[in-house]
Parts: structure tokens; C-alpha cells; sequence
């Protein structure tokens, strides 16, 4: 779910990298030392996640693993989200420098996000934490596609089909993402519950 190079306009470039180092900034002053490990794992997970793509107009659809990053790391995924869209662009030519600070908004604001919505379900026990994580995956990566329309949207009003396809094409990486979510959920709270429920700090 990359914007390309030359697509959106200065302003929404503008904005967008404004919004990815704010939003960077608070996740670096949050970031406890002693999750480095964890952050750098976040984010070659969805380095990886996100090398196989289909591409469909100015955007590509494939596994994200925003939702699952969010709630692991809270506001650190914005950090290790750029960074991996970073490492990409450069050495894949995914997505683009130019482009770079409103991808990781798309990819990480969601993340955030969901973070603090669903996580404190995940202290529930069965069905109740398994559709959080469900919704965790599912929402980030509906927010993810909202914000890559209305990026694009704001760039030109013509876009809108274009912007309408995309969340119409990744409706099932959306629920593929929540059974995702789910299952490494489930899996974390048998061998290592605790990684679900540190917070960031403050």
C-alpha cells in the first residue's frame, strides 16, 4: 500500500512529512532502551511483510502487519515503520523518498491508533481478546487504505475512483490481516503475555 513517487501534490507531501517527525519525535522520547531488540524486530517483520506486492494504479496491495506492530510497540512503530519504508525505498524502490513521510503517516498512524483502542481488550480472556486482535489487524489496515484515499484525494478530486478501488482491493488483506493479528496474538499470550502489556513510557 505504497504511494508512488509524483503522484500527490507539495502541500500533502508537505504535511505528511510534518505529521511522520511528530509523530517519530514522541515515539523515539517514548522508546525504552531495552526495546530496541523488539522495535528493530517490529520492523523487519514489516519490512518483509510488505516485499511481496500486487501492484493496482498508483498503489500495491499486500501483508502489512500494522495492526500487529501498533500493539506491540505503541507509538515506537512510528520510528521502526520509517524505517523500514526508508530501507525499501532505497533499496527497492517501493513507494519513494518524496513520499516517505506520508507513507509511514498511512502506515503508522493506524497502528497507533488501534494500539490504544484495542489492547485494552487484550486482557480479557478468549473470544473477547481474539476479536480485539481481529479488529486490531482489520482496522489498521482499513485506516491505512482511508488515509492512502484521502491522501490522494487532497491531491486531486479525481482520484476518488482510484481511491475507492484501493479499499475495495484490500478488503481481503483486511481480514487476513485480523486472522494474522489474531493467531500472534493468541500465540504471544501463551509464551509471553507480558510483550502485549508494557506501554510505552511515558
Amino acid at each position: 500500500m505504497h504511494i508512488s513517487e509524483g503522484v500527490l501534490s507539495g502541500p500533502v507531501l508537505l504535511s505528511g512529512g510534518v505529521l511522520a517527525a511528530v509523530g517519530t519525535a514522541i515515539g523515539l522520547k517514548k522508546m525504552d532502551y531495552d526495546r530496541l531488540a523488539q522495535v528493530g524486530m517490529m520492523a523487519s517483520s514489516f519490512f518483509v511483510a510488505s516485499l511481496i506486492h500486487v501492484n493496482i494504479g498508483p498503489s500495491s496491495v499486500h501483508l502489512i502487519l500494522n495492526g500487529i506492530v501498533g500493539l506491540l510497540l505503541g507509538w515506537s512503530a512510528f520510528p521502526a515503520i520509517l524505517v523500514a519504508l526508508a530501507l525499501q525505498a532505497v533499496f527497492f524502490q517501493f513507494g519513494g523518498i518524496t513520499v516517505l513521510g506520508v507513507n509511514t503517516v498511512i502506515m503508522a498512524f493506524p497502528a497507533v491508533f488501534c494500539c490504544f483502542v484495542f489492547r485494552p481488550f487484550l486482557k480479557k480472556n478468549g473470544t473477547v481478546s481474539m476479536i480485539a486482535a481481529f479488529g486490531c489487524g482489520f482496522c489498521a489496515v482499513l485506516l491505512s487504505a482511508v488515509l492512502l484515499g484521502v491522501a490522494m484525494i487532497c491531491t486531486e478530486e479525481n482520484f476518488w475512483e482510484v481511491s475507492s478501488l484501493v479499499v475495495i482491493a484490500n478488503l481481503p488483506v483486511m481480514i487476513v490481516e485480523g486472522i494474522v493479528t489474531a493467531f500472534c496474538v493468541g500465540f504471544l499470550k501463551k509464551v509471553y503475555p507480558e510483550i502485549l502489556f508494557k506501554m510505552d513510557r511515558g
